[in-house]
């Protein structure tokens, strides 16, 4: 059994959350009962996980996107509906965004380099004055080989943009909507982007720059990191720790 206080000192600690600055507020959110025995992980504070994780006996729920997001909210509708679930059962909610995108070992975008192999990664993609993705090498791969390792990695299907060379050796990745760090991508010559989810410019931006893009879904190109976090936990306090997947396509 650990403690909250015990739990939410290490991660903050771990993911360095007081140096990165964020819209989101990092850390704990809502405050729970103070003994835990059981940890749910998941990618999206809602009230699906919610209910599923106090079925699930959960005294803590850490997730990526929390529900704080730098302003002043009333505790009304959507909103007082997941926090008051919470107060009545007395689960702490954790969130960590920024933090576990840029995480240089468990965060997301790291994790996806590691999944093709890539060498010498290094940050990349800039983002509010902070490199929050990461970038490198792989052995020369055929596009559609790349595809369908990221998509065994991830449990996803993605959404491809052909346009660059057909065998891919440099690789970046900015997970979620990171659609937006693609001229990151062209400004360093990458053979292919990754990331979670695109808006309507992304196609003609990759064709004309002759970049490849992948994207897995804002949501499950961000399960990696999360998963990979659990694993942190659980060795670190050996509580009870469960990954409930409340499947989003988007």
């Amino acid at each position: 059994m650990a403690t909250r206080e015990d739990v939410v000192h290490f991660l903050n600690e771990y993911l360095h959350s007081a140096e990165i600055p964020d819209s989101s507020h990092n850390g704990l959110q809502v405050e729970g009962r103070a003994r835990v025995r059981k940890i749910v992980f998941g990618v999206s504070a809602g009230l699906e996980l919610f209910k599923k994780a106090y079925a699930a006996g959960a005294d803590m729920i850490v997730v990526h996107h929390g529900l704080l997001w730098g302003k002043e909210q009333a505790l009304t509708g959507t909103f007082g509906r997941r926090v008051g679930f919470l107060l009545r059962h007395d689960i702490s909610l954790l969130g960590y965004h920024l933090p576990l995108d840029k995480h240089p070992q468990i965060g997301h975008n790291a994790l996806l380099l590691q999944a093709l192999k890539a060498q010498n990664i290094r940050p990349f993609a800039s983002y509010h004055g902070q490199e929050i993705g990461f970038c490198g090498e792989i052995k020369s791969t055929a596009l559609p080989t790349v595809v369908r390792q990221l998509e065994r990695f991830c449990s996803a299907k993605a959404m491809v943009l052909a346009f660059g060379p057909k065998q891919v050796c440099t690789v970046g990745a900015v997970s979620g909507g990171g659609w937006s760090m693609i001229p990151d991508a062209v400004a360093l010559g990458l053979d292919l982007f990754v990331t979670g989810s695109l808006d309507e410019p992304a196609q003609e931006l990759c064709r004309e720059n002759k970049l490849n893009c992948i994207a897995l879904g804002h949501y499950n190109s961000e399960k990696p990191g999360v998963l990979a976090l659990m694993e942190v936990v659980r060795q670190r306090f050996g509580v009870q720790t469960q990954f409930i997947d409340v499947q989003n396509p988007i």
